[in-house]
């Protein structure tokens, strides 16, 4: 599975049981990689992760033209997050991020409650890549109430995608992606489901029983996340 926008693509990459894997940024630009599942070696240091539900990430920050070896112990999964077309100078070195460092934030309100993990965020001398992770509870909406960073209204242009995964095989969700002119549309979202973000306010669903995840990567010109939420319906935080 993989995804290729104008600024920023996603791939899952699966290492079997006994086998090992260099994954590097592609000269000019810089990536993060996630371990999804599964025990590996992230180079010395040792990672474990059942599932995206019982455990924090693994991560590591890599450089433009610097890799990393995966040693996986069982079958692995990881995405491997990159910019595209930055034209970024050699240099830096890899950062590894332990669970314990992943910073947890609990959001919104009933209706619309989450958690977003920030993974590749500020402490992490990255230069144009945020990475992190959110999750729904059943039922529950997020990127909500909507928002967008395309940059239209002043805020920082960054293009985005999400990966997404659920609790159960047969778990589902929704994707609105419309924009201020009447473009719209809706993705229905299965396990493994890849929606690019390039512009547009972009709200989510789980289906009541299922438990939604989905990995979101932004890349910018200014690594910098500054919202801008629907007029429309910022009345939400206000309410009685």
């Amino acid at each position: 599975m993989s995804y290729r926008g104008a600024r920023v693509a996603l791939d899952i990459c699966v290492i079997g049981a006994g086998e090992s894997r260099t994954l590097t940024a592609p000269d000019g630009d810089e990536a993060a990689l996630v371990l999804l599942q599964g025990e590996a070696s992230f180079g010395d240091e040792p990672a474990r992760r059942a599932s995206v539900f019982e455990e924090r990430a693994t991560a590591a920050y890599l450089p433009p033209a610097a890799g990393i070896t995966v040693a996986a112990h069982t079958t692995a999964e990881l995405a491997l997050v990159t910019t595209v077309g930055c034209k970024l100078a050699p240099g830096g070195t890899v950062a590894l991020v332990r669970p314990a460092e992943v910073v947890v934030h609990d959001r919104g309100e009933p209706g619309w409650r989450r958690a977003v993990h920030d993974v590749i965020s500020e402490t992490v001398p990255a230069r144009h890549l945020l990475v992190g992770e959110t999750f729904n509870e059943p039922g529950e909406w997020s990127s909500f109430p909507p928002h967008k960073h395309d940059g239209a209204d002043g805020e920082p242009a960054l293009e985005e995608v999400y990966y997404y995964r659920f609790d159960r095989p047969d778990g589902f969700g929704f994707q609105g992606l419309y924009e201020a002119n009447g473009e719209e549309r809706a993705v229905m979202l299965r396990h493994g489901a890849i929606v690019g973000i390039p512009r547009g306010y972009h709200p989510v669903c789980a289906a009541p029983g299922y438990r939604l995840y989905y990995l979101w990567a932004l890349v910018g010109a200014q690594r910098k996340l500054a919202m801008y939420e629907d007029p429309a319906h910022r009345w939400l935080h206000t309410r009685a």
